[in-house]
């Protein structure tokens, strides 16, 4: 298979289309929280983009020119005061109004603003979500499906099964599983690494029975499946308790995020191409998505949480740049009560602009590299 045909086995014209729109979508809502907060303080916007390279179509609106460029990955909003000022001899100069001219709290305002609004369009896709499906009950573990010739399909277990209990103990909420504080219904397969007499509680229909069987877990040193696929059962919510999910979701995906993107930097200073499920390129993006248009709607809004909340905790690192990059010089000029000379700031920015489109080069080059 040659490589254009790899990439398209593994994308859709729908998928496509639905990257491009939640993508763009996502770019969309954080220029704007920059705009607004910009605007909100006084200061002008020069224009705001959805899309990069050239221009396709432009409009002057409310002293913005608003713009829609060529190529659909990330956008910018140009707001007065934070580039250096030209003057009419071709030198440049620190610029002393706009975003230049507000107090450190109104400089981090503007720049927190972007990912705080990606965060929020998670939290609230995520209530949307347990509102309408459920939160996961941590205490119960539901059967998604019973592989063929399996010893669960032996035993009459049905996909929608939910398992309660193990050896006529409750399932706990959390448990510690290889050093890892996890849901308690992660637990099901450390119950089933031990051998002996196992006696699964089960709920079917509103009925409750019993699964009694006798298990080995190794045989010849290999370790034996009961041959299900379970996840966590859902139990109905109000927006409350959907909405409170929702935080603490987000709170727990933090390690998660941060450990994906520590392991990204790793590989690309080690130039480590194989493919990590963790982060992927715009290819590898399309691609899930294309998967999640093939499933349901609800699949597609589980996608637009996870690329909203890394878009999120992606531009708070602090590498210039970035929005987290451009906090911390802020934060340092306060410190020093007085800002970065405009040869430091150019410098350090320049740097990290480099660095950060490097970093690109070197996802875009690992998505495409499992395709040769």
């Amino acid at each position: 298979m040659s490589f254009l045909q790899g990439i398209a086995a593994a994308l859709t014209p729908l998928g496509l289309i639905w990257t491009i729109l939640i993508i763009g979508l996502a770019t969309f809502l954080h220029e704007l929280a920059h705009y607004a907060l910009a605007r909100w303080q006084g200061v002008a916007v020069k224009s705001f983009s959805i899309g990069m390279g050239p221009v396709l179509a432009r409009r002057a609106w409310r002293g913005t020119e608003w713009r829609l460029s060529l190529l659909p990955i990330g956008g910018y909003v140009e707001i007065d005061g934070m580039a250096p000022t030209e003057d009419p001899d071709g030198t440049y100069r620190q610029p002393t109004r706009g975003f230049a001219g507000l107090p450190a709290w109104g400089k981090v305002a503007i720049l927190l603003a972007g990912p705080l609004m990606n965060l929020l369009v998670a939290i609230v896709l995520m209530t949307i979500t347990f509102t309408a499906q459920g939160v996961p009950a941590p205490d119960r573990a539901r059967v998604e499906a019973v592989l063929p010739n399996s010893r669960a399909l032996q035993l009459g277990l049905q996909a929608g099964d939910v398992i309660t209990a193990i050896n006529g103990r409750d399932i706990p909420d959390t448990q510690t599983v290889d050093g890892r504080l996890v849901a308690g219904w992660e637990g099901v397969r450390t119950a089933l690494g031990q051998d002996g007499r196992k006696t699964l509680t089960v709920e079917r229909a509103g009925a409750v029975r019993e699964v009694a069987f006798d298990w080995t877990a190794r045989v010849n040193g290999v370790v034996q499946r009961l041959g299900i696929q379970y996840g966590p059962d859902v139990q109905a919510a109000t927006l409350p308790v959907a909405f409170a999910t929702s935080i603490q979701t987000t709170i727990e995906a933090v390690p998660q995020i941060l450990r994906a993107f520590g392991n990204l930097f790793a590989r690309f200073v080690t130039l480590d191409l194989s493919r990590d499920e963790n982060v992927s390129g715009p290819i590898g993006t399309a691609e899930i998505v294309s998967r999640a248009a093939a499933l349901s709607p609800w699949a597609l809004v589980q996608v637009a949480i996870l690329l909203n909340l890394s878009l999120a905790f992606f531009n708070l690192i602090p590498i210039p740049g970035l929005d987290g990059g451009r906090i911390l010089l802020v934060l340092i000029g306060a410190v020093r009560r007085r800002p970065l000379t405009l040869a430091q700031e150019q410098a350090i920015n320049v740097a990290g602009f480099a660095f950060v489109m490097l970093l690109m080069v070197f996802v875009v080059v690992r998505d495409v590299s499992r395709f040769f």
